[in-house]
């Protein structure tokens, strides 16, 4: 392997990786505020919210998406079971199982 390729991955490496643990680094010395540690402990669920909600609700339609909402969405409507699911259970394998399940049927019964 050339040494420009192996100083390009090691270059890779250390941008994806400083980035990512100097906050934890600097923050696990420090004290944080109860409304803080509230706060921090709701990104992933925003994050997740934000990745998905585009993907269940838009439809692109030329250059442009416009809201989905009906009974052709099948992700949507395997959404809302599996939302369930993971609300009751908080289980990824029943939550992931039942997604799959539910696109499937739907996908099987449905004109897609």
């Amino acid at each position: 392997m050339r040494a420009s390729v192996l100083l390009l991955f090691l270059g890779m490496a250390l941008v994806t990786y400083v980035p990512r643990m100097a906050p934890l680094v600097i923050l696990s010395r420090l004290q944080l505020p109860s409304w803080f540690a509230r706060w921090l402990a709701c990104v992933p669920v925003a994050v997740m919210a934000a990745l998905v909600a585009p993907g269940l609700l838009l439809k692109s339609e030329g250059t442009t998406s416009v809201l989905w909402l009906s009974r052709d969405n099948h992700g949507l409507l395997a959404a809302l079971p599996t939302f369930a699911v993971a609300l009751r259970t908080r289980n990824i394998f029943a939550t992931v199982i039942t997604g799959l399940a539910v696109v499937f049927l739907l996908n099987s019964l449905g004109h897609r």
